[in-house]
């Protein structure tokens, strides 16, 4: 039995008009009416409170039908992929800023003859390199990410 069928069996077993289950939802009838036929999938949260509203697992809601697992499977995706942008965006910026201020430090020890230094007891490697690398690292990884989520 494919998701539509078991929605549609299940909302009837009820005595639910297609409004009724729409309204327990807050969507619209048409939405239920697409989902009873197959033209449209709901998202995961209306999958979970469908299941709550039945009173089966979402398992088997999800299990027969390939379709609607392969749409929760992009849906999770998608979900994760604004907070890992977020970290690499992070990394990027952190990586500029650093490189901000170390043009700064040096600008003002060059023109105002001010004495600052960067991180004395770090290897100058490590001072010298590190901004760069974290702007690579977050660079690269939201370009990955982009392409791997893309639609």
């Amino acid at each position: 039995m494919t998701f539509s069928e078991r929605l549609k069996n299940e909302r009837e077993k009820r005595g639910w008009t297609q409004a009724d289950l729409a309204d327990k939802l807050h969507v619209s009838r048409q939405s239920v009416s697409k989902w009873e036929t197959g033209k449209n999938y709901p998202s995961i949260e209306v999958i979970i409170a469908l299941s709550d509203l039945f009173g089966i697992t979402i398992d088997e809601m999800l299990r027969s039908d390939d379709d609607l697992k392969e749409k929760v499977i992009q849906d999770s995706k998608k979900l994760a992929h604004p907070k890992l942008k977020s970290f690499f965006d992070s990394l990027f910026l952190l990586g500029v800023l650093l490189i901000l201020i170390k043009i700064i430090i040096l600008g003002s020890n060059l023109f105002f003859y001010t004495n600052i230094t960067i991180l004395d007891g770090l290897p100058k490697v490590i001072s010298n390199f590190l901004p760069l690398v974290l702007m690579i690292i977050g660079g690269t990884g939201s370009e990955q990410l982009k392409k791997k989520f893309a639609d």
